[in-house]
């Protein structure tokens, strides 16, 4: 039976360019495909790819976001404090779904959300 391998969001971005370089500096991306005369590039980091679309509409960014589930939520958010520079990172946190998360804002509004099961943190 055919399966699903990988899921790659795609995200609207005002200047791709732009985007593509705040994600490989300020999160750790490297910049994987870039083809800025036709509004879209690729950034990638470890198995996770993100590909951005040139869309001048800041709503519709603000009205998007990606999940990530990830195995050192603590760590992973430890090394991403470069991204209030332009946008905005939250606290880690447990929520009452069961998840420990945290979030972050880029800044054309797109919101990626990373988590791991509350449970998966525990000793």
């Amino acid at each position: 039976m055919a399966r699903l391998n990988r899921v790659c969001p795609q995200l609207p971005a005002a200047d791709v360019s732009e985007a593509a370089r705040w994600y490989r500096d300020k999160l750790g991306f490297t910049i994987d495909r870039f083809y800025p005369e036709h509004g879209f590039a690729i950034v990638r980091r470890d198995d996770i790819e993100i590909h951005f679309w040139t869309c001048k509409e800041r709503r519709i960014a603000e009205h998007t976001s990606a999940y990530f589930r990830v195995d050192d939520i603590d760590g992973l958010h430890a090394t991403l404090a470069g991204a209030n520079d332009g946008g905005r990172l939250s606290e880690v946190a447990d929520r009452v779904w069961g998840m420990r998360e945290f979030y972050v804002t880029d800044p054309d509004g797109n919101l990626l959300k990373f988590g791991v099961p509350a449970s998966a943190t525990v000793e």
